[in-house]
Parts: C-alpha cells; structure tokens; sequence
C-alpha cells in the first residue's frame, strides 16, 4: 500500500518491515492485523487492516460498514510501545538496540530529542544528510 500524508510518502513494498500482529482471521467481522515498517529515512509507520467490526472499519452508508486500511505514521515512542506490546525482547533490541541497565531512559530520552530536533529541520527543508553533516562538523569543533 501507498499513502502520502503531510507530504510524506509511504510504501510497504519499499519500507522494511519490522513485525506484525492481529487478532482473528480474515472474513471474520472482528479480525484485524497490523505491521510496522520504517522508511529508508528512519521513520516508523504501521499499515493496518480489518473488518467491519475492527479499529480498521470505515462507513459505507447509513448503519453499513465495512473492512478497511490505513497507513499511520508512529513517532519514535509509540513505535517503541508498539514493539514492546506485540514482539519480544531481542526484536526489540534489534530494531531499538540493546538494552542496558540504567542506562536505557537516557539513550531513550536522547535519542527521541534528536529525532525531534531532526524532524523539525527536516520540515524546513534539510535532508538526513545536511543534519548529519552538521552534527560532525560540531562534534569537530569540540
């Protein structure tokens, strides 16, 4: 599947995925299934599906629903929830890196502070490699 949203694109075919999970099977009115995939670029994002009776339904008339999909784009932490709810621990030491006591909240908390400040230079235009160019420049100069 392919969306663009806030002109973003994204793709399954092109996004590694990370790991899947559901509820049910298909044709049943409750069955859902999900995936989470990162883009090329580091972001996360999860593709979902499911019947009319699922999270993923959407109205097809007046008391009518169906099965549907969507793409929806996860910041850093809800991506971290996702994998810690639906895979195990080495998936999420291989996604995330490993794990070590102590000092998992300030890795955490560093890292989301990056992203963030990558994102927002990213909305003004920067690409991956400018933000990575400059950071090497300032770790230089220390």
């Amino acid at each position: 599947m392919k969306k663009i949203i806030n002109g973003k694109r994204y793709n399954t075919d092109t996004a590694t995925l990370i790991g899947s999970t559901g509820h049910g099977y298909p044709g049943n009115f409750e069955y859902w299934a999900e995936e989470l995939y990162r883009k090329k670029t580091g972001e996360f994002f999860l593709y979902g599906e499911g019947g009319p009776m699922s999270k993923y339904s959407r109205r097809i008339g007046e008391n009518e629903w169906s099965g549907g999909e969507e793409i929806r784009p996860l910041s850093l932490k809800e991506a971290q929830e996702w994998v810690e709810n639906y895979l195990d621990a080495d998936e999420y030491e291989q996604v995330f890196g490993k794990i070590e006591e102590n000092k998992s909240q300030i890795s955490t908390w560093i890292a989301d502070s990056v992203k963030v400040d990558a994102d927002r230079l990213r909305e003004k235009g920067y690409t991956l490699a400018d933000i990575f160019e400059a950071g090497v420049k300032h770790l230089q100069q220390l």
